[in-house]
């Protein structure tokens, strides 16, 4: 809508158009594709104005829910096959934790080890200042 300035002439200002193609839902589309198809003639044309849409929307939004229903009925039935992914992921989280377990183990052993180790070195060192004749 053009506003006048003072002197009462119209302001040559357009509005701006908004930005970019139209949007429309997938409920949307499904909803005007329903009451189209119900409509004669008239209807349909009435529908489209009303709406602002063009038929060769209708046209590309009838062809989408075809190949939409299309591709639902030629999906397998029942669940969908396991990604081999998966599984391999799964055998390996399994090896890693096995792998952890074992390198747990195996830090207790080198543990208890230095300690057997540190504590016959203090045995040997009294055993010898023993057999020298010193006590400790």
């Amino acid at each position: 809508m053009a506003s006048t300035n003072d002197h009462g002439t119209p302001d040559p200002q357009v509005e701006p158009r908004s930005t970019g193609p139209r949007r429309y839902s997938a409920e949307y589309k499904a909803r005007i594709l329903a009451e189209y198809e119900t409509l004669d003639r008239q209807g349909k044309g009435a529908l489209l104005r009303r709406e602002g849409l063009y038929s060769s929307l209708i046209l590309n939004w009838r062809e989408q829910r075809d190949r939409g229903a299309k591709t639902a009925l030629a999906a397998p039935a029942g669940r969908p096959k396991a990604d081999p992914r998966d599984k391999e992921i799964a055998r390996l989280k399994a090896e890693n934790a096995r792998l952890e377990s074992e390198l747990g183990k195996a830090r207790t052993v080198i543990d208890v080890q230095s300690k057997l180790s540190a504590l016959l070195d203090q045995f040997a060192t009294d055993s010898a200042t023993t057999k020298n004749g010193e006590n400790p």
